[in-house]
């Protein structure tokens, strides 16, 4: 047992200053007042300067300090903080875990995080931007002959393919920035970090099924909308008296089923993106492994997620909208000049871009530490993390092996 003289033990590098190390010299003594520079020694009376301490011999102790407090019985075990190795305490996580996990995520490695994210996002803000500015090049609402109103006519599909062709690099770029910034965010949460060359190294063998996840969740969501679609079709081609309240009835019947249908299949399979990675499953698997995790909290995980579709809408939407909005004016004011289109392409793309590369790996990252709080929740998952961060510290390094322990054999409960 500690005397409780020795000042408490330096925190190693790279570990979190809420977890002392478990293996290191007993903490300070619990008579220190509170924020005091220099200890009191036992049974050293307050306000006196201290006296040099001699190492305990054969004869008696002072029994009692100045001032006696109550002392814990026999067996009691002081409140020891949950190991912090990483991102995260290894332990189930709160809303403020989950939260400051993904701004730590992103502070602790910007180059690969933000970098990244900011490549995705050009490439899915490019297509749009080029779109729009041909749009707003060709629009001239002062015109009402019939060469103004072809060259409207002629803007309106330069605009919705640049939309197509954005949906489709994204669908591509982002899928394969989420499985990078889970893989990193698998790393992080012992404290280790990866490099975007590393990170994709170790997902490359996961992208196809990657893709079968990303698009199995298209199908779910697109076939309704087929559904709507034709129906919508059908009363449109065949009019009739009651044509406006079949429209009317049909548009609140979609918004009413749909948009919980879409909320409900949304988290349902919200961490079948980071079972694909960290677990090496393949899609239907990782889906049905992401349904399995989500039973139980369902409307936490729908509550934590739609708050961070808010929060991520707002902070995007207030550094996106002042490029956007330039871009937008600035197009319809200088209308038929290729100085302008491309100006205004700029401008649009630099908007599109900022809100996404903050977007993309804040939600990958709720999705990620989500998942990891499930498990720990769910299949005590947290004592694996507890064990293996204790070794790990105890030599100093995170072992590349860490990301083998995301395999559900390793789970306390499997």
């Amino acid at each position: 047992m500690s005397d409780g003289h020795g000042p408490p033990p330096e925190t190693p590098s790279g570990w979190s200053a809420e977890q002392p190390p478990p293996y290191s010299a007993p903490s300070a003594s619990p008579w220190t007042a509170p924020g005091a520079q220099q200890q009191v020694p036992y049974g050293q009376p307050y306000g006196q300067p201290p006296q040099p301490q001699q190492p305990p011999g054969p004869g008696p102790q002072t029994p009692y300090p100045p001032h006696p407090h109550p002392q814990p019985g026999y067996g009691h075990t002081a409140y020891q903080p949950a190991l912090r190795p990483g991102i995260i305490p290894l332990r189930p996580l709160g809303l403020g875990d989950i939260l400051d996990g993904t701004i730590k995520l992103i502070r602790s490695n910007p180059k690969a995080v933000l970098g990244l994210s900011a490549v995705a996002a050009l490439l899915t803000a490019v297509p749009v931007a080029v779109g729009q500015a041909f749009f707003l090049d060709l629009w001239d609402p002062e015109t009402a002959t019939s060469t103004g109103q072809l060259s409207s006519m002629t803007a309106l599909p330069s605009q919705y393919a640049g939309t197509l062709i954005s949906y489709a690099v994204q669908f591509v770029v982002v899928t394969l920035l989420t499985g990078v910034l889970t893989r990193i965010l698998g790393r992080a949460v012992f404290g280790g970090s990866l490099s975007a060359g590393e990170a994709w190294r170790l997902v490359k063998g996961r992208v196809p099924a990657l893709f079968g996840v990303v698009g199995l969740m298209a199908a779910i969501m697109v076939v309704p909308l087929i559904v709507f679609g034709l129906l919508f079709a059908a009363i449109v081609m065949n009019p009739s008296a009651d044509s406006v309240g079949w429209l009317a009835g049909l548009f609140l019947l979609f918004v009413v089923t749909y948009i919980p249908y879409y909320l409900f299949f949304t988290t349902r399979f919200a961490f079948a993106s980071p079972v694909a990675v960290l677990e090496s499953r393949g899609p239907l698997d990782a889906m049905r492994r992401s349904w399995n995790l989500v039973t139980g909290d369902f409307w936490r995980v729908l509550g934590i997620l739609l708050l961070t579709s808010l929060l991520v809408g707002l902070v995007s939407g207030v550094l996106s909208v002042p490029f956007t909005l330039a871009g937008t004016m600035f197009g319809i004011f200088g209308a038929g000049s290729a100085t302008t289109a491309v100006v205004s392409a700029v401008l649009i793309a630099i908007g599109g871009t900022v809100g996404a590369m903050i977007s993309y790996p804040f939600q990958a990252g709720v999705a990620g530490l989500l998942y990891a709080d499930r498990r720990m929740r769910s299949e005590a998952f947290d004592l694996v993390l507890q064990t293996a961060a204790i070794e790990q510290q105890r030599q100093g390094w995170v072992h590349a092996s860490a990301d083998e322990l995301w395999h559900p054999s390793n789970s306390a409960r499997s």
